[in-house]
């Protein structure tokens, strides 16, 4: 009988325990209108074409001001955004993208195993179109899609230089 007790008092006390699961919050990305955000370049695939963004270093900075907001809490993952480069992005003595360029991208919900909830949004410019000229280029907030997860989402107010 003293063993049914105490397989009985063992399972209650199993059951009895509260396991919490883990918080599933990921941070917003929050963008006003008009805010200027700078954007690093990722690696290319095809560094050696003649394209002159793919032989940009990983790194290249893009400032770009936003001409709509973008709420993560509102807005899904494929959400396109637009926005217009404030300063020239140079090789050299050569100017790549001129200022006032049209840059095109989307916010993306990525997933990452470094990251404590496992998800991330990222803003990623996918296109700039300068001068009649149209570049596919990778570039997001992260100087890398790799950053420690301790690195927060970014938070912007309109005017942020």
């Amino acid at each position: 009988m003293r063993r049914h007790l105490l397989v009985i008092l063992c399972l209650v006390s199993m059951f009895a325990c509260i396991a919490q699961a883990q918080s599933f919050v990921i941070q917003p990305v929050l963008v006003a209108s008009g805010t200027t955000l700078t954007f690093y370049l990722q690696t290319r695939l095809h560094p050696n074409s003649a394209v002159a963004t793919d032989a940009l270093p990983q790194g290249t900075i893009l400032r770009v001001k936003m001409l709509g907001a973008v709420d993560s809490s509102v807005d899904h993952d494929g959400t396109e955004f637009h926005g217009v480069i404030v300063s020239p992005v140079v090789s050299g003595t050569e100017t790549i993208v001129h200022p006032d360029a049209e840059v095109r991208g989307i916010l993306v919900l990525l997933r990452s195993k470094n990251h404590p909830e496992g998800f991330r949004y990222e803003l990623m410019v996918t296109r700039v179109i300068d001068h009649g000229k149209s570049y596919d280029l990778t570039a997001s907030l992260n100087a890398s899609f790799f950053d420690a997860p301790t690195q927060p989402a970014p938070v912007t107010k309109a005017g942020a230089q």
